[in-house]
């Protein structure tokens, strides 16, 4: 007999070749470009809205916008989401590496969302591999798993198995497979174990239409059953190892074979793996105990106690050879691997190729393994398993879908790609010469056992996590500092794979990482691991299945001794120095979010959306002008709020109710909920993208029109803008969602209206022009807004082009016979003209009115939720249903639904309890100061901040003041601000209607009014008075006597949005970003800083973004569909002499730590005690900070000098360690706050530099 080393086999280093020719193929054939066969691109700005190009519809909306907009049909442009391309961005969308997307995608066949049917590190493995394919990826996890890492690996996640044990909510199929069902997973990957070799799962996946990545399910039963692989190995001249022929629970048979074969005996279950159920027998005084654990314990494990007896082969090599079988009869083996350090029978350390093997045996094993695949027609990845005797002769053990490779090749993604259909030569295999053994590969698995107390499982929370690193060294885990290891679970913490050109260089690199690895808070078996390489038998390639267990030594051991992080600094903040909304003046929320009711089937009714969509805006209106019955648009979206509540309403809350929403309004004529007030408010004290907000609520709300208001050439600000802007504007927020453009002008100035209707108009939007109402026109002593006047207006409006009139009432005065009078004339004038009425119910007279508006000849009239309605709000919907029912206005919506929606805001509406307003009851005194609704709150709000609280009787009796100084104007935002900052103008200065007149070029009057006088918003009705415009403008500029946008040149957007990404070191500032920056710049530049600081602040329940975490409160963020996190304060620690304190948390179980400026008195004590530094202002990108604790070593620039984004400022040095800190965007040195030799910590101000760009 030859030695096994006699003729030991060379391994040659060599470079892999690839098939080129069959990749091209497989591009050529499949004509991959992306999924579907189109590329996809997606690009996030600060909001987090998406352009996503991903259809030929999609390009052709790119393409018009990238032209201009001049689309001939009006229907053409729908409700989408999409960012202003770039130039890369308009590259050949049908070319497959045109972008990142395009390269994973062009390769991997038509799966485009797998799920993994597994947890920990195998599952970590799919999901690398899917996303690597440009695949979406999804975890399952039990409620056991509830904080595991693995789940957050993936894209989505969703909890099986709910009441089953935490083992046996990952065997439950059928619940594995309705969850990818349900949520369009397309395959399924079992990963090992578990479930991974079940043939009925298999099977079930066949029947209902998903891929099982991995064997057919034929072939796994007949692997599966060791009598019947055993068969087959046979018919293929495979050696066996003497054995029983069928599988048996029954001890007498156990003992019959005993008796016939003698000891030593192994124990195997039918069904299982991985070293479960399995025990050697010595003696036939062990066999009774022996088979019953090993049959209990399969039981457990694998649903079937059944077990197979063989002969023992003592001490033998266990060998693998990798297998990769396509579904066209092509079969590669990926050569051997040596396991045979094992433990229980299972793997503790893997090498590949095996060391010290003949290349005759090398050989026989590859082929006996090819052949045996081929012959019971294996598909995808899979295992021969054999045993090699001290003779050098092997038997064949069984073949599974496991995937324990070391090699090189990816066989995870080889596995999906073959599933997929590809076959061998398409993944770059065309024969077994492809294949070419590159050095050595060695795998560790690190476990968390102690090897000192015969190796029993430890558990807990990981408090320390370092991981090796470096060329050649590969991980393969979950784990993460805070991952708790649960007693539920296999013990396997990491795979640790290193590769190197020879044995003994794998196993130095290997000895370094395990030596470089950290672990605490649970016992690792890493110690012994490293026992194991210094082991002269080990090293001398020659060992067996034996080898722990015959060695000793090895347990001789020296055991030594973001944006979630932005979200835990906001709440961080509200916990130390508590929470700073303007203007939350009430008392602290004390309900907690309600639960959104639940639409009754999962796509709404078809709607007026649906109409405008198919027969464009001309027929939209003619459609509304024949319906039976009153239409309504619910304003609880938008101006409900704002009268309410300050507009504080968020989109998260918002949100939730749209589902349900979009069923129970399914046959409103449009929901208002964009625009005015929500787009200032969302940046400025809500940190949300009102873009954002748009586009998530345009999505799930597919049959309503959404309406928004839009101030004529003021746009949705409180100043006029260059034509081109508004012109964007308007067009971006057509294909954003709005379909109803509520076009006014704050002062019914006709050239501004008529530039609103126009720029609609080219972006294909429902024109609604806008009367705003002001006056009364059934008193006939009120002369200067007579029903004349409004007939006119609405006259020269039609004469221009629009789809719909709307009457505008914003403060409530329209009483219920100026409305019959008003909607009478103008439908007697304009028979086929829809006519919509808005009103506030500031005097209580609002429903009324809105039932004379309606049976006057109204279609559509203003209502909102009934736990918003009245007051300064609209009217009550639920009344106006009411008083319609079984009349000819019959609204046709069903109260009970509208009931329940209105029980989720009169909840809501208490997590907003610090902002409301105060106002107890309705007032008449509208008709004399006439202050529209939203601005009654607003301007009280405004008047208690600045001191004037006690003086608000004598605020609302001054704004009627103001409105006469300024010519008696109509009162809309922003002309309505200019009246109110006018009003408290006087009341702070003592002035009346008289002295501010006489006394008008002495004082300093609010930039608003200035404004005014210089005709920045248009010009009012009549003219603007004198000689109070001659005296306030006297030494100032007269500015515009037309429309300011015909007179202000184009801004530059691009310019402005290159300068934005310098200002704020960014390159993800999106098309709609500048918009916003054109339209707000400040606002929008402090938007920025504060999402830089916190982070996603949208993504915070509402409760705790207004006021924070209690002690032991726990709040769960949702950072996007499937991917969620769980967050706990749990304890705010002492003042430290650094003026700060530490903020403990919890997240996602894991213990998170910030600290905290005190900003409160005892902080601002603590810090006086102290010599310390100015510290850098972490909102302002300008205010540059020590990165670490150190020296300064060197100044490079001086104050007044101009730097550029990398430029360097400072050397630190610390811990012989120097750092250049660099300048983080463009501008002038304010302030250098350091000179050489200054010691300084951590956040300390180095420079500050005057950020440059809008």
């Amino acid at each position: 007999m030859a030695s096994a080393s006699a003729t030991r086999a060379p391994i040659f280093a060599r470079a892999r070749t690839a098939a080129p020719a069959a990749a091209e193929r497989v591009a050529a054939t499949r004509g991959f470009r992306g999924g579907g066969g189109c590329r996809t691109f997606e690009a996030r700005g600060f909001g987090g809205h998406r352009r996503r190009a991903t259809t030929p519809r999609a390009a052709a909306i790119d393409r018009d916008r990238e032209s201009g907009g001049d689309s001939k049909t009006r229907g053409d442009v729908s409700a989408r989401a999409i960012a202003e391309p770039t130039k890369e961005d308009r590259a050949n969308d049908d070319v497959c590496p045109s972008s990142l997307q395009g390269i994973l995608r062009c390769k991997s066949g038509e799966l485009t969302k797998i799920l993994c049917a597994n947890r920990g590190e195998i599952a970590v493995r799919v999901f690398r591999a899917g996303t690597e394919l440009g695949m979406r990826t999804v975890a399952i996890f039990s409620e056991a798993d509830r904080l595991a890492t693995h789940r957050y690996k993936a894209d989505e996640s969703y909890c099986v198995g709910v009441g089953e044990t935490p083992v046996g909510a990952y065997l439950g199929y059928e619940d594995i497979i309705k969850t990818a069902l349900e949520n369009g997973v397309q395959a399924i990957h079992p990963g090992y174990g578990f479930l991974s070799e079940n043939a009925d799962f298999a099977r079930r996946c066949e029947e209902e239409g998903l891929t099982f990545i991995g064997p057919r399910s034929e072939t796994i039963a007949q692997m599966g059953d060791k009598v019947i692989a055993k068969r087959l190995a046979k018919e293929c001249d495979l050696p066996l190892v003497p054995g029983t022929d069928e599988a048996t629970d029954d001890f007498a048979e156990a003992e019959a074979f005993a008796e016939t074969f003698g000891f030593p005996i192994m124990l195997k279950a039918a069904m299982g793996g991985g070293g479960r159920g399995m025990r050697i027998v010595r003696t036939m005084n062990d066999l009774k105990e022996g088979f019953t654990r090993a049959s209990s314990e399969a039981l457990g494990a694998f649903g079937d106690g059944r077990m197979f007896l063989e002969r023992y082969v003592e001490a033998p090599r266990h060998i693998e050879v990798q297998i990769l079988a396509d579904a066209h009869g092509n079969v590669v083996h990926l050569a051997e691997r040596d396991c045979s350090v094992q433990r229980r029978h299972q793997k503790v350390v893997e090498l590949a190729p095996a060391a010290e093997l003949s290349d005759e045996l090398r050989k026989t094993l590859h082929d006996d393994a090819v052949r045996l695949a081929k012959h019971v027609d294996y598909r995808n990845a899979g295992t021969v398993e054999f045993m090699v005797d001290k003779e050098g002769r092997h038997y064949f053990l069984e073949v599974n879908p496991r995937i324990q490779e070391v090699t090189g090749i990816d066989l995870v993604q080889s596995q999906i790609l073959i599933a997929g259909g590809a076959t061998l030569a398409e993944i770059g295999i065309a024969s077994q010469e492809d294949v070419v053994v590159q050095g050595f590969a060695m795998q560790c698995r690190i476990t968390t056992e102690d090897p000192q107390l015969n190796f029993a499982p430890d558990f807990g929370k990981v408090e320390v996590y370092r991981p090796p690193g470096g060329m050649g060294v590969r991980l393969d885990g979950e784990v993460v500092v805070g991952s708790r290891v649960s007693p539920n679970y296999d013990s396997l913490l990491v795979k640790l794979t290193c590769k190197e050109k020879n044995f003994h260089g794998v196993v130095q690199k290997m000895y370094r990482a395990l030596s470089e690895f950290r672990v605490r808070g649970v016992k690792t078996n890493i110690p012994f691991l490293l026992n194991v390489l210094q082991s002269e038998t080990f090293l001398s390639g020659d060992f067996a299945t034996d080898f722990i267990d015959s060695t000793p030594s090895l347990f001789e051991l020296d055991v030594g001794s973001d944006d979630m992080t932005k979200l835990l600094t906001y709440l961080g903040e509200v916990a130390v120095n508590g929470a700073k909304h303007p203007g939350a003046v009430g008392p602290a929320p004390i309900v907690e979010e309600p639960t959104p009711p639940v639409p009754s089937t999962p796509s709404p009714p078809r709607g007026f959306k649906q109409i405008l969509d198919e027969a464009g805006p001309a027929g939209f209106a003619k459609a509304v002008r024949d319906h039976e019955g009153l239409l309504i648009m619910d304003t609880t979206w938008r101006d409900a709020h704002q009268s309410c509540l300050a507009t504080r309403m968020r989109t998260r809350d918002i949100l939730a109710a749209a589902p349900y929403t979009a069923e129970a309004l399914a046959s409103a004529y449009s929901l208002e909920m964009w625009g005015g007030a929500t787009f200032d408010v969302s940046l400025r004290f809500l940190h949300e993208c009102p873009w954002r907000r748009l586009e998530s609520l345009r999505e799930a709300v597919p049959n309503i029109p959404f309406q928004m208001l839009l101030r004529g050439a003021n746009a949705v600000g409180y100043t006029s803008y260059a034509d081109n802007v508004v012109d964007a504007f308007v067009k971006e927020a057509r294909i954003a969602g709005v379909d109803v453009f509520r076009v006014f002008d704050s002062l019914n100035y006709l050239d501004n209206l008529k530039f609103g209707i126009d720029s609609v108009r080219n972006a294909n939007g429902v024109v609604e022009a806008t009367v705003c109402y002001t006056g009364d026109v059934a008193n006939p002593s009120k002369e200067k807004y007579s029903l004349e006047y409004y007939v006119h207006l609405t006259e020269q409006l039609v004469a221009h082009g629009i789809d719909v009139l709307a009457i505008k009432d914003m403060a409530g005065l329209l009483k219920p016979r100026a409305a019959t009078m008003l909607v009478g004339a103008l439908r007697e004038k304009f028979p086929d003209l829809p006519i919509h009425v808005h009103t506030h119910d500031t005097a209580g007279t609002g429903v009324a009115s809105m039932l004379a508006a309606a049976e006057a000849g109204a279609d559509v009239v203003d209502v909102c939720t009934d736990a918003m309605a009245g007051l300064t709000s609209q009217p009550s919907i639920g009344a106006l249903i009411g008083s319609t029912q079984g009349t000819s206005l019959d609204t046709g919506l069903d109260m009970p639904k509208i009931l329940t929606l209105n029980n989720y805001w009169e909840q809501t509406r208490g997590l907003y309890s610090p902002f409301e307003s105060g106002i107890k009851s309705g007032s008449a005194d509208v008709y004399v100061h006439e202050m529209p609704g939203g601005q009654y709150t607003n301007l009280k709000f405004q008047a208690f901040s600045n001191g004037l609280g006690s003086e608000w009787d004598k605020i609302k009796a001054a704004y009627a003041t103001a409105n006469r100084v300024l010519g008696d104007i109509v009162k809309v935002t922003p002309s309505s601000k200019v009246v109110g900052d006018l009003a408290q103008f006087l009341v702070a200065n003592d002035l009346d209607e008289v002295s501010v007149v006489e006394n008008a070029e002495t004082l300093s009057f609010p930039t608003s009014v200035v404004e005014y006088f210089q005709g920045y918003i248009g010009q009012p009705a009549g003219g603007f008075p004198e000689p109070l415009r001659s005296r306030v403008l006297k030494g100032k500029d007269n500015g515009y006597t037309t429309r300011p946008g015909s007179e202000i040149p184009d801004q530059d957007l691009t310019e402005l949005r290159d300068g934005i990404m310098r200002k704020h070191a960014s390159k993800l500032i999106t098309w709609r970003d500048t918009l916003s920056a054109a339209m707000y710049p400040t606002v929008f530049d402090d938007y920025v800083r504060k999402l830089n600081l916190h982070g996603p602040l949208t993504t915070l329940p509402t409760k705790a973004f207004l006021v924070g975490l209690e002690i032991d409160e726990e709040c769960e963020v949702e950072l996007r569909a499937g991917v969620k996190a769980s967050i706990k304060l749990k304890a705010i620690g002492e003042l430290l002499p650094s003026g700060t304190r530490d903020v403990f948390f919890e997240m996602n179980g894991i213990p998170r730590v910030v600290e905290i400026e005190d900003k409160t008195d005892d902080g601002a004590t603590k810090k006086t005690l102290l010599a310390s530094r100015e510290r850098s202002d972490p909102a302002d990108i300008g205010s540059v900070g020590a990165p670490m604790a150190g020296e300064v070593v060197e100044v490079l620039v001086t104050s007044g000098e101009i730097v550029e984004a990398g430029a360097p400022l400072v050397v630190l040095s610390a811990m012989k360690m120097e750092t250049t800190v660099s300048a983080p965007c463009d501008g002038p040195i304010r302030h250098v706050g350091v000179v050489a030799g200054d010691g300084c910590r951590a956040g300390d101000l180095l420079v500050a530099i005057k950020a440059d760009g809008v």
